[in-house]
């Protein structure tokens, strides 16, 4: 009897058994299809996380590069401006360096030895203060024609000058750390034209 009892038990427990089993295989046969599902969505939200990260440090480098060219804009702006600051008090002053090399002129023409002594000494002191300053004259005298440094008033045939060269000076131009405040007013000789045949 006992062992009948523990065959109807077994029989009885086989059905739940084989209904664990197939819930097992069901679960089974989901949980890769899951996986394989999931994954594809996984992937994807790390391409665009990754997307989004690259396209972040893009633009924050080129923040970085902005703000670091700004820096300099800023320091070279900085550094004309001391060193350009003075242009146009220097150009208010050329006129008075004008007068004062015509008086040294005249003085000389007058053959008045003690004017043009002081006056000389004046303008002397006055282009060395200048100097100081970062203001230098431009004199080409005797130089090949440079039309970015000076301004040719005329061309005159001089047969003994370099042609193309300054063979006077009317106006001296003055420059400011390099930078042309006034360019000198010049004549340039050129060479003489050919004689014409002679009939």
């Amino acid at each position: 009897m006992a062992k009948k009892a523990a065959e109807a038990e077994q029989e009885a427990l086989k059905p739940g058994e084989e209904a664990a089993s197939e819930l097992d295989s069901v679960a089974d046969e989901a949980a890769p299809q899951a996986d394989d599902e999931g994954a594809p969505d996984l992937q994807a939200a790390l391409e665009a996380a990754q997307d989004e990260v690259a396209s972040l440090k893009d633009a924050a480098l080129r923040a970085q590069a902005d703000v670091e060219n700004m820096r300099r804009r800023a320091a070279r702006d900085v550094e004309n401006a001391h060193k350009f600051a003075l242009e146009r008090f220097a150009e208010s002053l050329l006129p008075v360096i004008d007068s004062l090399e015509k008086s040294v002129e005249s003085a000389a023409e007058a053959a008045d030895a003690a004017v043009s002594e002081g006056v000389g000494l004046c303008l002397k002191l006055f282009l060395d203060t200048l100097a100081r300053n970062g203001i230098e004259q431009v004199d080409p005298l005797g130089e090949p024609f440079d039309p970015s440094r000076s301004e040719a008033m005329a061309m005159v045939e001089n047969p003994d000058a370099e042609p193309n060269s300054v063979m006077e000076v009317m106006q001296k131009g003055y420059a400011l750390n390099g930078r042309l405040v006034r360019a000198a007013k010049v004549i340039v000789a050129k060479a003489p034209a050919a004689a014409a045949p002679a009939d």
